[in-house]
């Protein structure tokens, strides 16, 4: 199995990346045919997003889901979010007023 992603890369450009997966993977895999590669997509982005290696909306994105289904399985799961002193430090500031 060959599953492809495009990255948009700018106006004209799009970076394809394939990664291969042995058919004997696949046909190990305890999910639907027609559902492996939306499946794999969404491990890969919720993989990457919980090592840091991608925004919350750039995982959103590669998924394919909408956030809040997104978020939900982030929850089922237990994946924290990455969130920095800073971040907290910015939004207790913006709750308080200080726009």
């Amino acid at each position: 199995m060959k599953l492809v992603f495009f990255q948009a890369g700018g106006i004209l450009r799009r970076m394809a990346l394939m990664i291969e997966i042995p058919d004997e993977a696949v046909r190990a895999m305890k999910i639907p045919a027609a559902e492996v590669e939306a499946e794999l997509k969404k491990e890969l982005a919720l993989a990457l997003y919980a090592r840091g290696a991608l925004s919350l909306g750039k995982a959103v994105e590669m998924a394919g889901v909408t956030r809040a289904d997104f978020e939900r399985v982030l929850g089922q799961r237990a994946i924290e979010r990455p969130y920095s002193a800073a971040e907290l430090e910015h939004d207790l500031s913006w709750a308080k007023g200080s726009r």
